[in-house]
């Protein structure tokens, strides 16, 4: 057994541990990492975010081709593989790899392939894929960012070929003409859009009574409504399964409720679990919760002070957005550094066809909170830009105070809604008296651009307020 002495040693290659090492590196401590797969990335970059993304992109792409002006579709019969789409994703990962593992060259990180376990609080045991031999890594801090993984209950086989969760889908082999979506989660809603893009009849079942109840109400209808009548996905709310049966031939969900649906294939997308199951988390007095999650405090310690937890494995917001500035704040409360901020106000992105992003209070919270707010609205199809490009769905809604005309919620529906959020998001964070609404009246924005519906917001919020039609 092979013995080393590091500062740090990260547990995981994702956007927490990647970030969480090499600020370590920076800060001139002698950094390690450990990933169980061959390659750098975590799931991430390999079987979530990336990939994923990537897929919608492929498919944006063939609807825009589709609906374009140049395109006759009643005469274009062409037929988009599924799989073919897919290989789109697998190029785009193979950059990322070679890009991220410049990054640790790069900062002198050492890279160790194999599974990761904790002998005592100071101390880890390297098991290499082959067996052949184990490595010791002695630590004075670690860091925990092991990612998550798809939720499996047990009483659903995920071995059949036709039952597919967010992982397996990316490796399916052939294009169903019908597929169940169960869970309308984020994953699920994304997924549900990609599909029915590709002309895949859909069925999206959701436990809860609208989607993505944590939207904004108008933004969670707009989905809903675009999903119903743009893609013709069939949203079931309210439902909860009883037991999936699956054939050769096919899947058939049996509901509670007593609904049967049958599809040529199912992905359970309903919810997921942290990878901390054989980590020897009670060699250090460490416990998961039921969704192998840690807890940790405000600086993103465990109840063992010297090893950190960050990205998925803690929980919430479960954003690769987040796990890089939450690994990144870990070393920097290691090391004392004035860099430290703790991650809490995190932008929602969900890529669906169209996106969708947000940040700051819903119209329900602030009437919750009974504080007074007004609206301002900026339809896309009503915008040069969405009518040169086709894009006419969608909107952006900003909500201020009538009285100080701070700034005190974003929310848009529509292409590239996840990068028009951050203009706002700029807005809203600067210090008391300079995050209002009027800035974006009283600012120039290029035409045309999806940008310039901020002012067209802000003017239709602004005028209301002065009660000019």
């Amino acid at each position: 057994m092979s013995e080393f002495q590091y500062d740090v040693v990260v547990i995981g290659t994702g956007p927490a541990g990647e970030s969480a090492a090499v600020n370590a590196a920076k800060h001139g401590k002698r950094v390690a990492v450990i990933e169980d797969r061959y390659t750098v990335g975590g799931n991430c970059t390999h079987k979530g975010t990336i990939p994923s993304k990537a897929l919608r992109y492929a498919v944006k792409q063939i609807i825009d081709y589709r609906n374009g002006p140049l395109c006759n579709t009643a005469a274009d019969t062409r037929v988009f593989d599924l799989p073919k789409v897919m290989d789109y994703s697998f190029r785009v990962i193979d950059a990322q790899v070679e890009m991220r593992s410049h990054f640790y060259s790069r900062n002198l990180v050492d890279v160790y392939t194999g599974h990761a376990s904790f002998i005592d609080e100071h101390s880890l045991r390297i098991e290499t894929p082959d067996d052949e031999a184990h490595t010791l890594l002695q630590f004075e801090h670690a860091v925990i960012a092991t990612g998550s993984r798809p939720f499996r209950p047990a009483d659903v086989d995920f071995d059949h070929p036709r039952i597919y969760d967010a992982d397996k889908i990316l490796d399916i082999d052939n294009s169903p003409r019908t597929i169940i979506v169960y869970g309308a989660g984020v994953i699920g809603c994304e997924y549900a859009s990609i599909f029915a893009g590709l002309d895949i009849k859909v069925e999206l079942i959701n436990n809860r009574e609208r989607l993505l109840s944590f939207l904004d109400d108008e933004i969670s209808d707009a989905l809903s409504y675009h999903l119903s009548n743009s893609f013709n996905v069939r949203v079931r709310h309210n439902e909860t399964y009883e037991r999936i049966e699956a054939t050769d031939s096919g899947v058939t969900l049996h509901l509670k409720s007593g609904k049967r649906i049958r599809a040529d294939a199912l992905l359970w997308a309903n919810g997921r679990s942290g990878n901390t199951e054989s980590l020897g988390l009670e060699n250090i007095g460490l416990t998961a919760n039921n969704r192998g999650q840690l807890h940790v405090d405000e600086h993103y310690r465990t109840e063992v002070p010297h090893i950190y937890a960050a990205g998925d494995v803690i929980g919430w917001p479960s954003l690769a957005s987040a796990a890089y500035g939450q690994g990144r704040a870990t070393c920097a409360d290691m090391f004392s550094s004035p860099e430290f901020k703790l991650v809490d106000e995190v932008p929602t992105g969900i890529y669906t066809i169209p996106e969708i992003s947000s940040l700051g209070a819903t119209e329900r919270e602030l009437t919750e909170q009974c504080r007074p707010y007004e609206v301002g609205v900026a339809n896309f199809k009503e915008t040069a830009r969405a009518q040169i490009t086709g894009d006419t769905v969608g909107m952006l809604k900003l909500l201020f105070d009538p009285e100080t005309h701070e700034l005190l919620g974003i929310h848009c529906f529509g292409d590239q809604a996840s990068e028009i959020v951050h203009i706002g998001q700029a807005i809203m964070n600067q210090p008391e008296g300079n995050n209002l609404i009027d800035y974006f009246v009283n600012t120039t924005f290029n035409y045309p651009t999806r940008a310039e519906t901020y002012r067209t917001a802000a003017l239709n919020g602004l005028n209301r307020v002065a009660g000019i039609a």
